[in-house]
């Protein structure tokens, strides 16, 4: 059974948009976009009537579109195409996704978002915001969430007071979060200890705390590419942690390798100031079969063939290295 959803979902566009005056070559194109499914009043041409229609997918929007109608549909996905058009969006009216009991899946990538909207329906299992211009994450805004498991934050504006343990309570199924291309210089607090992929490319981070990872026994996916990691940051066993599979330090400032655990697959530490003769072959080996490690990037850094016999010798998995 369907549920009946009673949604106004208002588009506040910026930039040229906001004129009082559409010229007649802007009410001709928004007219003709108008879905066919939706009224478009022609003496109203910024607004688009979709509401009791029987919807289950809202349509493609027309670009100058600021009021947007969707009450009484039957819609349960909100999918990325629909508001495609509305490129700008700056908010969302309080309270318009609470009614989506069934919403899983929702995608607001590329607007102008300064804040997380809310609040958000119990059902959601996937969030993507990136690419907008949030700043803040609140308090209790992810309070009861706890079927999402994808959180995606890329190229905002958050810096390191935006995420706490407190702006993150709430995620307690979290899997992946994407905070790449922010502004972040510490290594985010809070992160609940389902989280198995980590995003911090991009960021301006200098060192990671002593034990950071302890916290994630889940954690298998690693990104801080892009940042400024130096050696003296980061502790030698920081990343002793068994179920991490792929970890990537590219383009960082390191000098040393540090200790890896013995079930690493890949690892990446290209672009770095490592020197001609690194000490890489040394692990916590917890696994009698010896290091799993199959990939290795060395590249952009002091170090120039031959590969060091000891590399080989100690990787007997090792498929692809690049020097």
């Amino acid at each position: 059974m369907k549920v009946r959803l009673c949604i106004i979902l208002n588009l506040i566009l910026v930039g040229s948009v906001f004129s009082q005056d559409m010229s007649y070559e802007e009410i001709m194109v928004q007219l003709q976009a108008c879905p066919k499914e939706c009224r478009c009043p022609q003496d109203f041409p910024r607004a688009v009537y979709c509401d009791s229609k029987g919807l289950t997918t809202i349509p493609n929007i027309p670009p100058h579109t600021w009021y947007l109608y969707l009450q009484n549909n039957n819609i349960e996905v909100l999918s990325a195409d629909a508001l495609r058009n509305a490129t700008q969006l700056t908010g969302v009216e309080q309270g318009v996704f609470s009614t989506m009991v069934r919403l899983a899946h929702l995608y607001m990538d590329d607007n102008a978002l300064s804040s997380v909207p809310s609040p958000l329906p119990s059902s959601l299992e996937h969030l993507r915001l990136s690419r907008n211009r949030i700043s803040k994450i609140p308090a209790g805004i992810f309070s009861g969430l706890n079927k999402l498991n994808l959180l995606d934050l890329q190229s905002n504006k958050l810096m390191d007071d935006a995420v706490t343990e407190v702006s993150l309570k709430g995620l307690n199924n979290l899997v992946q979060i994407n905070l790449a291309k922010n502004q972040l210089t510490t290594m985010p607090i809070g992160l609940p200890p389902t989280t198995t992929q980590l995003f911090l490319d991009g960021n301006n981070i200098e060192k990671i705390p002593e034990g950071y990872f302890k916290g994630l026994p889940k954690m298998s996916f690693i990104r801080l590419n892009y940042n400024k990691l130096v050696s003296s940051g980061v502790p030698k066993d920081v990343f002793n942690v068994s179920s991490i599979l792929d970890l990537q330090l590219s383009h960082n400032q390191l000098t040393e390798v540090p200790l890896i655990p013995s079930g690493l697959e890949h690892l990446y530490l290209d672009h770095n100031k490592i020197s001609s003769k690194p000490e890489i072959c040394l692990l916590y080996d917890t696994n009698e079969s010896g290091p799993h490690l199959r990939y290795l990037r060395l590249d952009g850094n002091e170090i120039k063939p031959p590969i060091p016999s000891d590399i080989l010798s100690c990787f007997r998995l090792l498929t692809s290295i690049i020097i």
